[in-house]
Formats: C-alpha cells, sequence, structure tokens
C-alpha cells in the first residue's frame, strides 16, 4: 500500500470518527474503516452508514446519505462530484484538503438527514459550510 494512500485514508477516517460515538464500528482495520447505524427500512437489518477503504488503484469514501438524499449533492462542487463513482462513492489517488473539508460537510449533512428521517439516534457534530459561496441546504 502506498505512503499516499496511507495518508488519504487516515484523513478521510478522521471524518468518520466523531460519528463512531453514536454508531457501531463494525470495521476497523489500516485499510478499511466501517460505521454501521439504524435499521435498513425494507431489510429490517442494521445498515453500513459510511464507510473508507483504500483499494487498488485509490482510496474510496462511501456515504449512504448521499444516496438516500440526493439533494445533498446539489451542495456539491464539480470538482467534488468529478470525484464521485455511483451513488455514494468518492475515489481520490491525491490528496486534496479542499475536496476532504467539502466531504467533511457533506457527511455532516448526510449523517443529520438519516437521523432527521428516524434512521440514526443519538447526537453528531453539526455541519458548518466549507465554503463562502451559499447553496440550499438539504432536507
Amino acid at each position: 500500500m502506498s505512503v499516499e494512500f496511507q495518508s488519504i485514508f487516515v484523513r478521510l477516517r478522521k471524518i468518520l470518527e466523531p460519528y463512531s460515538k453514536t454508531l457501531a464500528v463494525t470495521q476497523d482495520t489500516p485499510e478499511r474503516f466501517c460505521l454501521t447505524g439504524g435499521v435498513h427500512p425494507t431489510h429490517k437489518t442494521p445498515m453500513p452508514v459510511a464507510w473508507v477503504e483504500i483499494a487498488k488503484n485509490y482510496v474510496s469514501f462511501h456515504h449512504m446519505g448521499v444516496y438516500a438524499f440526493p439533494k445533498l449533492r446539489e451542495e456539491m462542487s464539480a470538482e467534488l462530484q468529478a470525484r464521485m463513482q455511483g451513488k455514494s462513492c468518492f475515489n481520490f489517488k491525491t490528496a486534496d484538503e479542499k475536496l476532504f473539508a467539502e466531504l467533511e460537510f457533506i457527511a455532516a449533512k448526510g449523517f443529520a438527514a438519516f437521523k432527521r428521517a428516524g434512521f440514526l439516534s443519538g447526537s453528531a457534530p453539526a455541519a458548518s459550510s466549507p465554503r463562502s459561496d451559499s447553496r440550499s441546504t438539504a432536507k
């Protein structure tokens, strides 16, 4: 595993760590960190909510809030959207602190949206915008 990927993993993991107090950490290895919480609305089983993992060619950050609450994508910059693979995954080959800060904001909004929808309980850190432009908030 490359030093660059390990550094990216550590930074992206820090985005999720504050939520480990209210969600279950179901994987915590040097290559994968996964948070599970709530109950899947259809399958009635615990659901993975967010995770970060090192793959062969990139480090991926997944947040199901982006999938479940599409309005969150409206708040993303074009640069962050360009990192999306599928509906809830962001891939990084190099560190980009600006995008990591934006991802931290989107993740906070996603956790808050899950909580408002009744899928998660407990308190979580508040979302504070990393950008100076004004965009609508996801509800």
